[in-house]
């Protein structure tokens, strides 16, 4: 864990951003993309059987072993059931919203001249589960949900084989949980891994249906799939190593500067213990809360089981920055461009219309990002590795198209608009353009 000044960030930075492709990865990913090209579903089976822990003959799973596995999830965790299904609530409804503010409209810019935009679902959408260490079935709900609420036809859920041929249970609880909550009758489940899942529902196979969109998070070879296929396929973005920047300073919690402390701590760690990749930042006022953060985050890393990894991911790229002023704050957090952005300060509506680059913004030291990760209802998909400078997080937008419309007819509005686009197509020396607009006007 570092402690800097200010005007050592932006040196600090710059040594930061140096990006490092990975040949080795990107290699391997093409060629399981070409084996899946020509191969299909024996392709994904031979893979599944080099990097899963089975590779099951049949790849689609029933969806009766979602709704079992709920069942079982239920009599044996219900507490686990209850917030799940508590979360799904918080998720549908807040999709539900997002989905309210895609309208179809139509406009007449001058009589004659009617624009206008329709809005309409992708016609089939893939949702991508990793399984690994820390399967993360909180993801079916965050990835699925927006999805059926967005409106598409039909929702694929791919996740890794276990042993016994089926996705983790607690995955395909959620699954099941997810298809409650949003009443679709849309959902289908495959036991598919890695890049070769993600190339099967690129490309389609003799079994998996090629899908439109592909969303959800995954390891590098994931995103390197992602990447290379996007074009034959939609996707939501690249994700990359997590990370959180909190500025804080000292006076929002009630128990003064050593709550205020502790809770920066806890919410670092909460980031850190991801990965070793992941990063915690946080910026502050002054040094004293600067070396109470990090006391209290050696205090606190010792009771957690994931100590090794935390300790690994602060000591990689823990940092705690020392501002001078809030201007200099904001320039700092714009830069960063954090996926997760936590406000633990007094004034905190006065700094918010000038941060513009975030993934999520928690206002407040109640709003812990633990909360945007599981339960409040905004989605914890966000772009990473300062993406959202261009992009927010992920939302029922990345399962629709907004498509445009024109209805043309007689009226000073469309001659004005025909003239003009026969000026300007001739000039540009598409005379064929021209004599398109020209053929309509009016005798």
């Amino acid at each position: 864990m570092r402690i800097v000044q200010s005007g050592e960030f932006d040196s600090y930075w710059k040594s930061c951003a140096a990006h490092k492709d990975d040949d080795a990865v990107e290699t391997a990913v093409k060629e399981i993309i070409a084996a899946v090209r020509t191969e299909g579903d024996a392709a994904v089976r031979k893979f599944a059987s080099q990097f899963d822990k089975s590779s099951p003959h049949q790849l689609e799973v029933p969806f009766s072993e979602a709704q079992r596995a709920l069942e079982q999830l239920r009599a044996n965790e219900p507490s686990l059931t209850e917030a799940l299904e508590l979360a799904a609530q918080h998720i549908q409804r807040f999709a539900e919203k997002q989905r309210e503010q895609f309208a179809h409209f139509e406009f007449e810019m001058e009589p004659g001249l009617v624009t206008g935009q329709r809005v309409i679902p992708v016609e089939r959408a893939a949702i991508y589960i990793p399984g690994g260490r820390f399967p993360l079935f909180s993801s079916v709900l965050m990835c699925m949900i927006p999805a059926l609420c967005a409106g598409v036809e039909e929702v694929i859920l791919s996740s890794p084989p276990t042993q016994d041929g089926l996705p983790d249970k607690k995955i395909l609880a959620a699954t099941a949980i997810a298809y409650k909550v949003t009443h679709n009758n849309n959902v289908r489940i495959f036991a598919m891994g890695g890049a070769q899942a993600i190339a099967a529902l690129a490309l389609g196979t003799e079994s998996v249906p090629r899908v439109d969109v592909i969303a959800g998070p995954g390891n590098k070879f994931v995103a390197a799939a992602k990447r290379l296929l996007f074009g034959e396929v939609g996707i939501d973005f690249i994700a990359g190593p997590t990370d959180v920047l909190i500025i804080a300073d000292g006076q929002t919690a009630g128990g003064g500067i050593e709550k205020a402390a502790d809770l920066a701590a806890a919410d670092m760690l909460g980031q850190a213990e991801h990965d070793p990749d992941a990063r915690a930042r946080a910026l502050v006022p002054n040094k004293e809360l600067a070396e109470k953060i990090a006391v209290a985050i050696e205090r606190r890393i010792k009771t957690l089981s994931t100590e090794k990894t935390a300790r690994a991911s602060l000591e990689a790229g823990g940092l705690i920055i020392v501002y001078k002023t809030p201007e200099e704050a904001i320039r700092i957090a714009n830069v960063i461009a954090p996926e997760h952005l936590e406000l633990q300060i007094a004034d905190a509506d006065n700094w918010i219309p000038r941060l513009k680059n975030y993934g999520s913004l928690f206002i407040g030291s109640l709003s812990a990002e633990v909360l945007g990760d599981y339960s409040a209802g905004i989605n914890h998909t966000l772009p990473t590795s300062t993406s959202a400078r261009f992009t927010g997080g992920l939302s029922v937008r990345h399962f629709l198209k907004t498509v445009t419309t024109l209805r043309c007819a007689s009226g000073e509005g469309f001659e004005k608009a025909r003239n003009a686009a026969e000026i300007l197509a001739r000039a540009e020396g598409l005379e064929g353009h021209a004599q398109s607009a020209a053929v309509r006007k009016k005798e």
